[in-house]
């Protein structure tokens, strides 16, 4: 940005921890964004779980419970609303940055720039986010994909990509990988039992790392279908830390991404290639926009066809992966279009301030002409 110093509000979740090592690739994404903000020289404030590991100054609420009761949405509002409204009293802040995909739920009522970051399936928002009569909330989306489900929205000015870090380890030999991975959140619609049905048909062992929530239906879930299906080749290790992460996607014959759901985008696809590793993926959502069929992986309609594509993964190039994913998915080239964006936002709304105060009638809805 070519402005001075500004000051962001970054808002997640309501009450999760955000870190390059965060489970939810929303938290993973602000993390990297935040810290791009503090490195450009910029003030960052951030209203997340106090766990959190930041750049800037959090503002800490209390960590999300192992167990989810009706009791708990009540709390968390509270909670999470106490820390935005104090720090919208901190100080003056030129632009707020919400990430949370209960973002509609804590909208400050102010008159600075808002820019709210579409990570999940535009489907499973609130319909009426997409008529938010306020002219100072916009919103942008992290896929093409993703973008098309809501193509009428004046709200939604621009896509961005998601990005993470490009590793600078080397890449592990294809004969010295073990076996086959999946990293994601264990709940129905990520479909790991498809994943375990594809291992076993395909003859390797499966690693299984990931969170299980406290939500009634997740925990049913894991219970039901894949605590046992858990042997000798088919571990479930529970959350990892960044570079366990890294260490199991670069080891591992390829990753598997299951999912059932129409995703948005998917980091840890994009982590594996980073890692030299091929991607067998659902055709689902964004997932085909990351995986491309055949020279960095298979784009698979079935646990059949996954079982098939972890037969084939030894015949991708772990280089082309690499590539690829420095080319298209690097978290600099992610930073850098979200500054830009910033920088349009604040310059725009101290125009329409000015030109307020001058009586001309330019309104912040004329923003997304730019």
């Amino acid at each position: 940005m070519s402005r001075s110093t500004v000051r962001i509000l970054n808002i997640a979740f309501a009450l999760a921890y955000v870190g390059d090592d965060a489970v939810g690739g929303a938290e993973q994404v602000l993390a990297h964004v935040e810290k791009g903000q503090v490195g450009a020289g910029h003030q960052s404030l951030v209203v997340a779980a106090a766990n959190s590991r930041i750049c800037g100054t959090l503002l800490g609420t209390p960590c999300q419970p192992k167990e989810i009761s009706p009791e708990y949405y009540r709390y968390r509002y509270f909670e999470h609303k106490r820390k935005i409204d104090a720090a919208l009293a901190s100080g003056p802040i030129d632009l707020v940055h919400m990430h949370g995909y209960d973002f509609h739920e804590f909208i400050p009522d102010c008159n600075i720039p808002i820019l709210v970051t579409l990570h999940l399936p535009l489907k499973w928002y609130p319909e009426w986010i997409y008529r938010e009569p306020r002219p100072n909330v916009f919103m942008n989306c992290v896929s093409a994909a993703q973008r098309m489900a809501v193509p009428d929205c004046p709200r939604i000015i621009q896509t961005i990509c998601n990005g993470v870090s490009i590793t600078k380890l080397d890449i592990v030999p294809v004969n010295d990988r073990q076996g086959v991975t999946v990293l994601s959140r264990i709940c129905p619609e990520k479909g790991i039992h498809l994943a375990i049905q594809a291992a076993h048909k395909a003859g390797v062992p499966l690693t299984i790392a990931g969170r299980v929530d406290g939500y009634p239906e997740h925990l049913t879930y894991f219970n039901r279908q894949v605590l046992p299906a858990l042997d000798e080749d088919c571990r479930f290790i529970g959350p990892i830390a960044y570079r366990e992460k890294i260490e199991l996607l670069r080891t591992a014959k390829c990753l598997l991404v299951p999912s059932l759901a129409p995703e948005s985008s998917s980091l840890v696809a994009m982590e594996a290639l980073a890692c030299g590793t091929p991607v067998i993926a659902m055709n689902s959502g964004a997932l085909p926009e990351i995986v491309e069929h055949g020279m960095t992986g298979f784009v698979v309609n079935s646990s059949s066809e996954m079982a098939d594509g972890i037969a084939l993964a030894k015949h991708i190039n772990p280089e082309i992966c690499k590539e690829a994913a420095a080319e298209r998915f690097s978290a600099d080239r992610m930073v850098r279009e979200y500054l830009t964006l910033y920088e349009r936002m604040v310059e725009h709304n101290e125009a329409s301030f000015s030109t307020a105060m001058g009586r001309s009638g330019c309104q912040w809805g004329t923003f997304h002409n730019f």
